[in-house]
């Protein structure tokens, strides 16, 4: 757990509840994508995101995002969900989740997203500013990646 995990440099710790099962008695699909949700903007506040909106009107806008199911999550557990960026562009860029449930030890869902973003006062794309870039970068550096072959 530990070794993969420390590629991501935010985890958050997310309890499954109960009533995010579904009729086959695992956590519902839907509900990963909350999961990943809660995921990204415990990264967006580590990078200030959220409070640059009030000052500049740019903010991120969710434009796609994908999750790819290896096992069933069921109540009770207990979730840590690895999120980080692996691409930035001009106007967006890519982030990468990795969901690891406690009781099996084992990672359960993939996913990404794409985040572009959006300049809510003239309604249009907007460029990744310096800053914004600068405090991605500083937060990825923080991950250990794993030792090369």
């Amino acid at each position: 757990m530990d070794a993969i995990l420390q590629q991501y440099p935010v985890v958050t710790e997310i309890p499954v509840a109960w009533g995010e099962m579904d009729a086959l008695n695992h956590v519902n699909n839907v509900v990963y994508f909350r999961y990943f949700e809660t995921a990204r903007l415990d990264y967006f506040k580590e990078a200030a995101l959220m409070d640059d909106i009030k000052d500049t009107g740019v903010g991120p806008v969710l434009s796609d995002t994908s999750a790819r199911y290896r096992l069933p999550v069921t109540y009770p557990d207990t979730l840590l969900v690895g999120s980080r960026v692996t691409k930035i562009e001009d106007d967006r860029f890519t982030m990468e989740y990795e969901i690891f449930s406690k009781k099996m030890g084992a990672i359960t869902t993939r996913g990404t997203a794409q985040v572009v973003m959006f300049d809510f006062k003239n309604n249009s794309k907007a460029k990744i500013s310096p800053k914004l870039r600068d405090t991605i970068e500083a937060i990825e550096a923080r991950k250990e990646l794993p030792a090369s072959a």
